[in-house]
C-alpha cells in the first residue's frame, strides 16, 4: 500500500496536474494506494503523522517539493518503519538535486513502484526557543534564512513559477536582502568543544544536502549519510564580496574566499548578539538568537 501525500498548490499549481497524470498510472494498473491531499500548511506534517501513529511498516511518497517533505519529515513519528519516495515538484527541490532523481515524474514513479535502490538518509533537528523542527535539507540563521521569510509570503514568486522563473524571485529577494543586512556579531561552537567568534555574520546554514536555495551549493563536501552536518559560515566579509563570490556558490568554488568558511560537526549551536531570521528547508523556524542543531544518522530509507 503506497500512501501519496500530495501538495496541488506546489510550484503554483503545477501539483494538481501532476498528480492527475500520477494517478492515471496508478489506477490502469491497478496500484493500491491512498491519497491525502493538502489544503495549507501544516496538513502534510498532519498527514504524516496519521499515516504513521501504528506499527506498522509504511511507504509515503511526498507530491510537492522541499517544503512539504519538510512537513512530512517532521510528522513522522517512528523513521524505522517508514519508506520514503518523492516526485518533485516544488520550486527549489534541492533533496531530489542531490539525490539525482530524475526530474520525468514518470519516470521517477516507475522507480518507485519497482525500487532498485533505497538509501538511509541523515535528518537534521533544529531545538529553538519555543519548539523543534526537524530538516532534510538545511537549516539556516542570517541571510539565507530572511531570503526564505520573504519568498513565502512573495506574490511575485507564483508569477514566476507559472512561466519556470522562479529562480528569479529569490535573486530579488537577495539583493534586497544583503542591502538591508546589519552587522550582528555571533558565536557559533561546534561539538561542544571549538568555538569560532564572527564580529559581522551574514548566514550560518548547516546542511545535510550540497543544495538550497534553488541550486546553490553552499557545502560542496556534505554527504547525507555520514552523520555529519555540513556547516558554512559567512561573515567578516563585505557585501559587495558577498554578492560578487555569490555566483560562484552554484559550482561550489565560494569556499575558497576568505570569510566563507566550511566545518564539519554532529552538533552546532549557533548565539547571534541580535535576534535573526531561521529557517529549516526553506519553512521559516521564527526569529531566535540562540539555536541547537542536531543530526540523527541514517533515520530515513529514501527511494533512488
Amino acid at each position: 500500500m503506497y500512501h501519496f501525500i500530495v501538495n496541488p498548490a506546489s510550484s503554483s499549481g503545477k501539483g494538481a496536474i501532476l498528480w492527475k497524470e500520477v494517478e492515471k498510472v496508478l489506477m490502469d494498473r491497478q496500484v493500491p494506494y491512498v491519497l491525502y491531499m493538502t489544503d495549507g500548511y501544516g496538513a502534510a506534517r498532519k498527514f504524516a503523522e496519521d499515516i504513521t501513529k501504528t506499527d506498522e511498516e509504511v511507504t509515503i511518497i511526498v507530491c510537492g517539493g522541499d517544503g512539504t517533505m519538510n512537513e512530512v519529515v517532521c510528522g513522522i513519528r517512528d523513521f524505522s518503519l517508514v519508506t520514503l519516495g518523492c516526485l518533485p515538484i516544488g520550486s527549489s527541490n534541492d533533496l531530489t538535486r542531490d539525490l539525482g532523481l530524475p526530474k520525468d515524474h514518470k519516470l521517477m514513479l516507475e522507480r518507485i513502484l519497482k525500487p532498485e535502490k533505497i538509501v538511509p538518509m541523515d535528518i537534521g533537528c533544529l531545538n529553538y526557543t519555543g519548539g523543534m523542527k526537524r530538516f532534510s535539507v538545511s537549516m539556516g540563521i542570517g541571510f539565507d534564512a530572511a531570503i526564505c521569510h520573504e519568498a513565502l509570503h512573495s506574490k511575485i514568486k507564483d508569477t514566476l513559477n507559472k512561466i519556470g522563473l522562479g529562480k528569479l524571485t529569490y535573486l530579488g529577494i537577495a539583493l534586497k536582502q544583503l542591502a538591508s543586512a546589519r552587522n550582528i556579531g555571533a558565536t557559533i561552537i561546534l561539538d561542544d568543544e571549538r568555538q569560532i567568534h564572527v564580529d559581522r555574520i551574514m548566514f550560518v546554514t548547516s546542511m545535510i544536502h550540497r543544495y538550497e536555495g534553488g541550486g546553490f551549493m553552499f557545502c560542496p563536501e556534505a554527504d547525507y549519510s555520514d552523520g555529519l552536518l555540513d556547516i558554512l559560515v559567512v561573515g567578516d566579509i563585505s557585501k559587495g564580496k558577498v554578492l560578487a563570490v555569490l555566483p560562484s556558490a552554484m559550482k561550489g568554488t565560494h569556499t575558497k574566499t576568505p570569510g566563507m568558511n566550511t566545518y564539519r560537526a554532529k552538533k552546532v549551536v549557533i548565539r547571534t548578539e541580535e535576534p535573526m531570521p531561521v529557517h529549516v528547508d526553506g519553512e521559516s523556524a521564527g526569529i531566535q538568537s540562540e539555536v541547537s542543531v542536531t543530526i540523527e544518522a541514517k533515520q530515513v530509507r529514501m527511494i533512488l
